[in-house]
């Protein structure tokens, strides 16, 4: 099965990820963000190419040498990679066993996906954009009590040290105060690394 790709970007450093790391984007998202940084990922015309499991190893595999030096690997991300858990499951049973894998998700997606690649993440980069259920609303257009869920799931079932939640300052939508206070209620779930930083709004 062929899945829409917006992109394949090797040689990141340190970038999402330890080492030299490969960005593997899917096309398709859940959200509709007013700030949307890839938004190829929504338009039916922003699919890059369209490739099977075993082409996307093939092509990344071509750093392998980098990655085993490095303690680098494959980040997913898109769109929303967990659109996609089969497919990430299937490639990370094939892929070199040394190799990391990251993902950077919004988290709004059905809680099976987070199930099926929960053995294979070494970290997770969560985009909450923010706790506030109007402001996700407004900025986003969806709902975010499963991202909530998820979130308490991950708490619950995954080390902690592996988790990086991003908090957006997103000028016209929050305000400090509003990250201040997602910051707080995250860390009430047991939360402690955080990536605060603010949309540049061109």
């Amino acid at each position: 099965m062929k899945v829409p790709m917006i992109g394949i970007c090797r040689h990141r450093l340190t970038t999402d990820g330890q080492g030299v790391t490969t960005l593997v984007a899917f096309h398709g998202c859940p959200l509709r963000c007013k700030y949307c940084l890839n938004a190829q990922c929504l338009r039916a015309d922003g699919v890059w190419r369209q490739m099977t499991v075993e082409k996307i190893l093939d092509e990344v595999a071509v750093d392998d040498l980098y990655f085993k030096a490095t303690n680098g690997g494959i980040t997913f991300g898109g769109g929303e990679p967990l659109l996609r858990a089969d497919e990430i499951a299937d490639f990370c049973m094939r892929r070199p066993m040394e190799w990391r894998i990251y993902i950077e998700t919004s988290l709004n997606v059905e809680r099976r996906a987070i199930e099926t690649v929960a053995p294979y993440i070494d970290h997770y980069y969560i985009d909450v954009k923010d706790m506030n259920p109007d402001v996700y609303r407004r900025y986003t257009s969806r709902d975010n009590s499963r991202v909530i869920e998820n979130l308490h799931w991950l708490a619950d079932h995954t080390a902690l040290e592996k988790v990086t939640i991003r908090l957006p300052h997103i000028p016209d939508y929050n305000a400090q105060a509003d990250t201040a206070k997602s910051r707080q209620q995250l860390e009430a779930m047991g939360f402690r690394h955080f990536d605060s930083f603010e949309y540049i709004v061109q």
